[in-house]
């Protein structure tokens, strides 16, 4: 089987020829395929099934190579689809917008729908196509086929479409009037010390880096947790790097940070702002620590804040996990992380092509496990759960302004 490099030199001269050697070329790759070549250079390059057939009938028979055979001019032919009627491609879009599988907001897209249903769909809409037109469309719009990967974190919840949606819609509502969307989490917990870091970096042949054969907690600084704070609209993020627990307020505290380092700056006219979380952890849906510290600090802002928490087992579609988080895993991929200042330079050093900047701060405060919220305190909070997922969607207003305050958009 050919390799991609390969495929690419047939696609350069496949673009070479005319319609009649295109059709002997292709055919003469799918016989040297062998069993499912058809297929294969179908799915590769576009061309009809029985196009190829037919090319390699002619091969088989030395008659059928007929050179003289009228080519059609540039541009001529039947038009494709979405030539004759652009809006196919505006509908098939908003088909895939609303049944995009994962981070709504993810640059990669991907769907859990076949092409045969999502055929079946356009054709509703007026739009008849067959799957394969489907498949020659998603890719232009850079959808692409997903293999299985192990994130999967427990049983599906039956709402968690349904919630991706709606987060989807607040995302693009507090977008269009520029207030302030950011995704939180906690990055895994990382040993601080002479600890090996899985993963290799560029080296002298024969000098590598020597690091502590055992890796006890003892032997090491202490333990640092990444908890980030990453800015949707201006790719840009903030790590605050605790050394003892990650709790509500420890939470809390690296969003108070990151809005005082940037997000005041950026968003000095905000009137609300959007955090997605995931519903467990420092940040979870039912951490009374969590909501209440949250009011806290809507107290100080002086906006409303709404929080939108991601479904049960579904912490890999946070945003911030694939827009921040693994471009930091990679940055120090195969770097012992010996000091706290180690960690603090590797991640502010973080960047990526879309122009992703971090900043990094260590955060020496000791945060104490084990809050305990009163239910009065609880009832004292100004928080309102919306109408859709009440349990991981709500607002929550300062206190001072909780007789002026509205509901919040649905």
């Amino acid at each position: 089987m050919a390799d991609d490099e390969e495929y690419a030199t047939w696609l350069k001269v496949l673009a070479t020829l005319d319609e009649v050697r295109a059709r002997w070329y292709v055919a003469q790759k799918a016989i040297e395929l062998g069993h499912g070549g058809i297929q294969k250079v179908h799915e590769l390059t576009g061309i009809a099934r029985p196009t190829i057939t037919k090319g390699m009938r002619e091969l088989r028979d030395p008659k059928g190579l007929r050179v003289s055979e009228r080519l059609r001019r540039a541009g001529g032919g039947r038009k494709r689809l979405e030539v004759l009627d652009p809006t196919r491609r505006r509908d098939l879009d908003r088909i895939m917008d609303e049944n995009t599988r994962g981070d709504p907001m993810s640059l990669l897209r991907w769907s859990s729908k076949s092409t045969e249903r999502i055929a079946a769909e356009m054709t509703q809409l007026r739009h008849p196509m067959s799957a394969d037109t489907v498949r020659r469309l998603l890719h232009q719009m850079e959808y692409s086929l997903q293999a299985n990967v192990k994130v999967k974190e427990g049983e599906r919840h039956p709402d968690r479409d349904g919630q991706f949606r709606y987060i989807n819609e607040q995302v693009k509502a507090f977008i269009s009037h520029d207030d302030p969307v950011i995704s939180v989490d906690t990055k895994k917990k990382e040993r601080v010390g002479e600890f090996k870091n899985p993963g290799q970096t560029w080296r002298k042949r024969g000098q590598p880096r020597e690091v502590l054969v055992y890796d006890f907690p003892h032997l090491g600084m202490g333990t640092a947790i990444p908890y980030g704070t990453y800015d949707v609209q201006k790719n840009q993020g903030l790590v605050n790097v605790g050394m003892t627990h990650d709790t509500a307020e420890f939470a809390v505290e690296s969003i108070r940070r990151w809005w005082h380092q940037l997000g005041c700056q950026h968003y000095p006219r905000a009137k609300r702002m959007l955090i997605c979380a995931d519903g467990g952890g420092s940040n979870g849906s039912r951490s009374r620590g969590w909501k209440f510290c949250v009011q806290q600090w809507v107290d100080e802002v002086g906006f409303p804040v709404t929080i939108c928490h991601y479904p049960p087992g579904t912490s890999k579609w946070n945003t911030i996990e694939h827009r921040m988080f693994s471009f930091i895993s990679v940055n120090w991929r195969g770097e012992p992380l010996v000091s706290y200042e180690t960690v603090i330079n590797l991640i502010s050093t973080t960047t990526t092509k879309t122009g992703l900047q971090i900043k990094a701060l260590l955060d020496t405060r000791s945060y104490e496990c084990g809050m305990k919220i009163a239910d009065a305190q609880m009832r004292a909070l100004q928080l309102k759960p919306h109408a859709i997922h009440p349990q991981w969607n709500y607002t929550i207003f300062p206190r001072r302004a909780a007789k002026h305050r509205a509901s919040p958009k649905k």
